[in-house]
């Protein structure tokens, strides 16, 4: 892929890139793609993948929690996903 496609996915927002990742497993799923542009939109799917990875941990870093301290008082902390 070349520089200016992984550009243009590093642009797209999470909504975006999940959107055509789907239409891309829709693709391949359904069989009817030539193995060429399975392999094209298979290698686009990956990036698009890693891309939502990165944007979902950013927006967990982001995210607060509210928790109460040991004195009673409310404090923040970073979240747990795990």
């Amino acid at each position: 892929m070349s520089d200016q496609t992984v550009t243009d996915i590093e642009k797209m927002s999470f909504e975006q890139a999940l959107r055509e990742l789907e239409t891309i497993v829709r693709q391949l799923e359904g069989g009817e793609v030539e193995l060429e542009k399975s392999i094209e939109i298979y290698e686009r799917g990956a990036k698009l993948k890693s891309h939502c990875e990165a944007r979902l941990k950013a927006a967990e870093l982001k995210i607060e929690q509210i928790v109460q301290g040991p004195d009673g008082k409310p404090t923040t902390e970073s979240a747990s996903f795990e």
